[in-house]
């Protein structure tokens, strides 16, 4: 079940792999490109199969893996999905070397796991999803939003996630 902590995060658990993709699609669906979605977590934690969710929302057709040792991997469906994994990069002048900002700023949907090494280059707009391990299958997921698009994609997620009605907040 999905709680607010604030008009601008939810907070929710996934109990299993299957249902992280699930969540994962349901986002997926909502994406309309230029959407940069940021993930924070521990190895095994839920940020790759959070990204398969997108892409078969994304209605991407090719198997969805982790980019540790490419970087970047490049799916299409209905929009480009650009899957970034930051693992691997010390510095944030290395993620800017690799034309980063080229992807933030693109058409496409961009989605970076250990996004916290390159914070500092996010546009102002993005999603925030941080995986936490519970246990062996549950994992609690925070999502905050900054920016109007991505505090709406927030809400409408909600909404198309958890049949819950998103309370009124001040515009």
């Amino acid at each position: 079940m999905a709680s607010i902590f604030d008009q601008h995060a939810i907070d929710f658990i996934s109990h299993s792999e299957a249902q992280t993709r699930r969540l994962g699609a349901r986002l997926g669906e909502l994406l309309q490109g230029g959407e940069v979605i940021a993930l924070q977590g521990a190895l095994g934690s839920g940020k790759t199969r959070w990204v398969q969710g997108l892409g078969q929302g994304l209605q991407v057709q090719e198997p969805i893996t982790s980019p540790t040792f490419t970087l970047i991997n490049e799916y299409h469906g209905r929009h480009t999905l650009y899957h970034i994994d930051m693992y691997r990069i010390t510095r944030l002048a290395e993620a800017l070397d690799l034309g980063l900002e080229d992807y933030l700023y693109g058409e496409g949907v961009c989605v970076i796991e250990w996004a916290e090494r390159v914070a500092a280059a996010l546009p102002e707009d993005h999603l925030w999803i941080t995986f936490y391990h519970l246990d062996e299958t549950k994992r609690r997921i925070t999502m905050r939003a900054t920016g109007d698009h991505h505090f709406k994609l927030l809400k409408d997620f909600q909404r198309l996630a958890f049949a819950m009605p998103v309370r009124h907040l001040p515009q």
